[in-house]
């Protein structure tokens, strides 16, 4: 979150609202749920990451400039985000579940647990009115990557043919890590338009990984990557409803080969609503 913070502050991603035709967050695993998919099986694919972890880039993309690096001050700007978020359509998700799923012995023969949803999220606020964010996530596919992509609309009589209009953020394990080897013309920069002062590079330094990062954070009293009482109630209110429905059984998810070349729920998807 610290590093989409800082991209975030770079690139003033908000800004590009009213020149953006869709948003998309990607989270992808290829692994299956292993050992685990009984814990999984409680919780899904919405639960596990798209109702936290990718809400939370949504957010950090989305939200106006805030009045300072103020833990609260943030807060009040991912707030406001969630708050226009507009409820989810029946048509504006698709659900999967990779087939083999339901072997693993802790996992119910009946189970209904989606393990690949792809969701369509409407802000409706005068900057990124119209254009949607799409949320998609899931497991056992074929490449593991985590990204942004903000496409832009078409430009008229465009002499750049078949480039794509886009900004596109990628994310991985070692993400934090390029922030020691980012050219100095570059840290200068954000240090003099930003504030934004970046560790020293630093030979055999190993920079700490989210959760130390969090921990740390935890000791010193910054609260700027933790969720706020309103801030958790509002990213409920977005999926409670759908997933009410899930549980119920009265949602099926498709099923998909493990692994597959083609994610067949992202083809059904594209039929089902054109932005998925």
């Amino acid at each position: 979150m610290q590093v989409s913070l800082l991209y975030w502050k770079a690139f003033e991603l908000s800004a590009l609202g009213p020149l953006a035709e869709t948003c998309l967050i990607i989270f992808k695993e290829d692994f299956r749920t292993k050992v685990h998919g009984g814990y999984f099986d409680q919780y899904g694919i919405i639960r596990d990451i798209i109702q936290n972890h990718l809400l939370q880039v949504l957010c950090l993309v989305a939200m106006e400039r805030p009045v300072s690096l103020n833990p609260e001050h943030i807060r009040d700007e991912r707030v406001k985000v969630l708050e226009s978020v507009v409820p989810i359509g029946d048509n504006e998700v698709v659900l999967g579940q990779y087939e083999g799923y339901r072997d693993d012995p802790t996992v119910p023969d009946d189970s209904n647990t989606p393990t690949f949803a792809a969701v369509i999220l409407c802000i409706h606020n005068e900057k990124w009115k119209g254009v949607p964010f799409i949320l998609k996530a899931g497991m056992a596919l074929n490449s593991r990557k985590t990204e942004i992509r903000v496409q832009f609309k078409d430009v008229p009589d465009d002499i750049f043919k078949d480039v794509p209009h886009e900004i596109f953020l990628k994310f991985s394990e070692a993400s934090e890590k390029w922030v020691s080897y980012l050219p100095t013309a570059f840290r200068n920069y954000l240090h003099e338009a930003y504030g934004i002062v970046l560790p020293a590079r630093k030979e055999g330094v190993t920079i700490q990984d989210a959760y130390e990062n969090l921990i740390l954070d935890t000791i010193g009293g910054d609260q700027q990557q933790f969720l706020r009482r309103d801030e958790l109630e509002a990213s409920w209110k977005i999926f409670t409803p759908i997933l009410h429905i899930i549980d119920r059984g009265e949602f099926k998810p498709l099923p998909y080969e493990a692994y597959g070349k083609d994610n067949c729920c992202e083809k059904r998807a594209m039929l089902k609503h054109p932005l998925l």
